[in-house]
């Protein structure tokens, strides 16, 4: 059965043949999954390697895949808002506002993450790859920098769990109650 849905192709109100996201929000998904994974592996084992160069440039890496997060994030929530398709949802009930709270929690921790991040590369006046340093501020103090990279590490932590409680969520559709609300988000080929 077809499922009603708003997509940037579609007329409002046209039924979907396809219970699916648009290709923009299914990719811009897969897209920050990415990257936030890659993120929370770098900043979990850069410390780990011997100082010098390569950590730093390990560390720039990690600064410049924060900044393009930052980017693909606005770009999600411009999408979103004004051009995404809107599907059902999944559930009814208090499952639907959990979703709901689920997918709240991510955004917003998303947010703070990139936010807190940017704070603490910026107030560290970080050396991106020896070439470019960015913008420091504030006076450089050890202790307010060491609460901004805590907070950084805490929100990353906290992100990564919530996201990996959404993965399951959807483990749990596909494979327990086997409906078809993984496939919603599955990349178009």
């Amino acid at each position: 059965m077809p499922i009603r849905g708003i997509s940037s192709s579609e007329p409002l109100g046209v039924v979907q043949s396809d219970p699916r996201y648009d290709w923009a929000t299914i990719w811009l998904h897969w897209l920050t999954v990415s990257v936030v994974a890659i993120l929370w592996i770098l900043g979990q084992v850069t410390n780990w390697l011997p100082r010098g160069p390569f950590r730093l440039g390990v560390w720039s890496t990690h600064v410049v895949l924060g900044l393009t997060l930052a980017v693909v994030l606005a770009l999600r929530i411009l999408w979103r808002a004004g051009f995404g398709s809107t599907l059902p949802p999944a559930d009814a009930g208090v499952l639907h506002w959990l979703a709901k709270g689920t997918h709240y929690a991510l955004y917003l921790l998303l947010l703070a993450v990139v936010i807190l991040g940017i704070a603490n590369a910026s107030y560290m006046g970080f050396d991106l790859y020896g070439v470019l340093t960015m913008p420091r501020f504030g006076s450089g103090d050890p202790a307010t920098e060491g609460s901004l990279n805590t907070m950084h590490k805490w929100a990353a932590n906290l992100l990564v769990l919530t996201a990996f409680f959404h993965a399951s969520a959807a483990l749990w559709h596909q494979y327990i109650w086997r409906d078809s609300v993984l496939q919603r988000m599955r990349p178009c080929l």
